[in-house]
């Protein structure tokens, strides 16, 4: 079953969490030392530079259990260099047990609105080097490669991720699953369900009103004919 978990911005009681979900990131990563300090209380004071600039974004996930996942990201330009204004993710981090059932999914849908919100007509992510499964996630969101970053549009974004919704490769409950299996089914029988299939093949045994159908009556028919020949052949062999 797929826990509940909500996706909203930071809040200054989520910081212990965060803090130390930046670290398990920091230790699970080949190149740890570039993605943080090692100090907590430094951590924390980063964390709340990001999330008290206005140009910074802060998400977190949390669970009954406490935050399980977070996004940082930020609004960059307009600039001298571009007239238009980007949005830079700069982290992604799920804990591995609640990984492949939403929670960066529904990360990144929050970071696209934000995106949105803030005019950003791109969206720039920077995976950690050796993050294959981040990196998968990305090309399967439509990210394309932009030098050391990856990029796509907000528009683009915005279809793919309310088109996936979040769960739609996975059922939300026993109820869900079997009609999944019993559609599989009626399309592997050509649009036919296997009781339908049934009473048709019933139908064509008995005929409609329970008598024999056509084809059956008329292989009686020529059953007996048959019979009749092979005894008229009999009397006339005893005959001669």
């Amino acid at each position: 079953m797929r826990p509940c978990v909500q996706v909203r911005p930071a809040e200054p009681e989520d910081l212990p969490g965060l803090v130390a979900l930046c670290l398990a990131a920091r230790e699970e990563s080949s190149s740890g030392p570039q993605l943080c300090s090692p100090d907590a209380e430094l951590v924390a004071q980063q964390l709340g530079a990001l999330a008290s600039v206005p140009d910074g974004t802060v998400l977190v996930a949390r669970s009954d259990d406490g935050v399980v996942g977070f996004l940082l990201a930020r609004t960059v330009g307009p600039n001298l260099f571009t007239d238009t204004a980007g949005f830079s993710v700069e982290a992604v981090y799920v804990l591995p047990e609640l990984r492949r059932r939403g929670t960066g999914h529904a990360l990144m849908a929050a970071a696209v609105d934000a995106a949105a919100a803030a005019g950003a007509e791109q969206v720039y992510v920077a995976p950690l080097p050796g993050t294959r499964g981040m990196q998968r996630f990305l090309v399967r969101l439509g990210f394309g490669p932009a030098a050391t970053h990856r990029v796509a549009t907000t528009a683009s974004l915005q279809r793919r991720l309310a088109h996936d919704g979040g769960g739609a490769r996975r059922p939300r409950s026993l109820e869900e699953l079997i009609a999944r299996r019993r559609e599989s089914r009626r399309r592997a029988h050509g649009g036919t369900t296997l009781d339908a299939l049934s009473a048709r093949l019933d139908v064509v045994a008995t005929g409609t009103d329970g008598a024999p159908a056509p084809q059956r009556a008329s292989s009686s028919m020529q059953e007996s004919r048959a019979v009749q020949m092979r005894r008229d052949s009999s009397s006339s062999t005893t005959i001669s």
